[in-house]
């Protein structure tokens, strides 16, 4: 019943994406599994911080990471929070539970030497597919926005007059991205080609696969992983790392944090400085190899 109640609260008063949604919705229901199985509790509501503690426990044993065990205290908290401020609850459990120490660890990214042969030296072809797929790649280079902004394109985003693109971000919120000309034509490329394709479509995304529908997740997945598998051997090769190879090749040429922040969608600063570390590695690096006293 009340966790009903929390995701209609996180779908409509919080606004939250549907994917930060499911998510919430998965570690609730995981929790409330194991309490019902260990504890014979039905309702999370009936329970006290021991029972989360064994359940934190649990997911260390069973090798969960910090940062996803993070993640479930994190919904335990919001909604234990949710059922306290409705009434339902007289005291908060989660008040006494501590969270692991996350062991902190640097983005992955693709070299500038690495993504610039990609885009530059190699052929994707000159059929739908292979300028389809080019632009996706540009698109998440030039723009760094996340999978689910890039899905979510509808044709009157792309503004070539203007050179921007306009992206609907968490929460609903939209900001709108300059892009370099060269970029411009790599977006009128494809448009041109998709027109010529498919002469009628019955909806506005922007992106579609090789049949004219919307594209999914898992679609642009397997994209980005066969073409950053052909110029580097770092361990993820997603949508999201080439995320953060924007962020990081920006700061490397001197682009100020505030306003990768702001074309990143974050919503503070600090989740924009983990990319620092990245460009301090790099000067640790330059540095060891042209001071003649390292």
């Amino acid at each position: 019943m009340y966790k009903d109640l929390f995701i209609k609260y996180l779908q409509f008063e919080k606004r939250f994406s549907l994917n930060t949604v499911k998510s919430y919705e998965n570690d609730l229901t995981q929790f409330m599994y194991f309490i019902e199985d260990q504890f014979k509790i039905s309702e999370p509501e009936n329970t006290n911080e021991k029972v989360i503690r064994s359940w934190i426990v649990n997911l260390m044993e069973r090798d969960f990471s910090s940062l996803s065990v993070n993640r479930k205290i994190s919904t335990l908290k919001t909604f234990y929070k949710f059922l306290l401020q409705q009434g339902y609850i007289k005291s908060n459990p989660m008040d006494k539970v501590i969270s692991p120490k996350i062991s902190k660890k640097l983005p992955l990214f693709v070299e500038e030497k690495q993504i610039l042969s990609l885009l530059d030296d190699f052929s994707f072809g000159d059929d739908f597919a292979g300028i389809r797929n080019r632009t996706i790649i540009e698109t998440f280079y030039n723009t760094g926005i996340r999978l689910s902004e890039l899905i979510g394109i509808e044709n009157s985003d792309i503004d070539l007059y203007n050179n921007t693109i306009k992206v609907l971000g968490k929460r609903n919120k939209e900001r709108v991205i300059p892009i370099h000309s060269s970029f411009a034509k790599t977006l009128k490329n494809y448009i041109q080609i998709k027109n010529s394709e498919f002469n009628s479509i019955n909806h506005d995304c922007f992106f579609v696969t090789d049949k004219g529908e919307k594209l999914y997740g898992k679609f642009v997945y397997r994209v980005v992983n066969k073409y950053l598998s052909m110029v580097t051997t770092i361990e993820k090769k997603s949508p999201h790392i080439l995320r953060h190879t924007f962020a990081t090749h920006m700061l490397n040429h001197g682009a100020d944090l505030n306003a990768i922040k702001e074309l990143l969608g974050h919503a503070n600063l600090s989740a924009t400085q983990v990319y620092t570390h990245n460009t301090f590695e790099k000067l640790k690096t330059i540095y060891k190899q042209a001071h003649p006293r390292a």
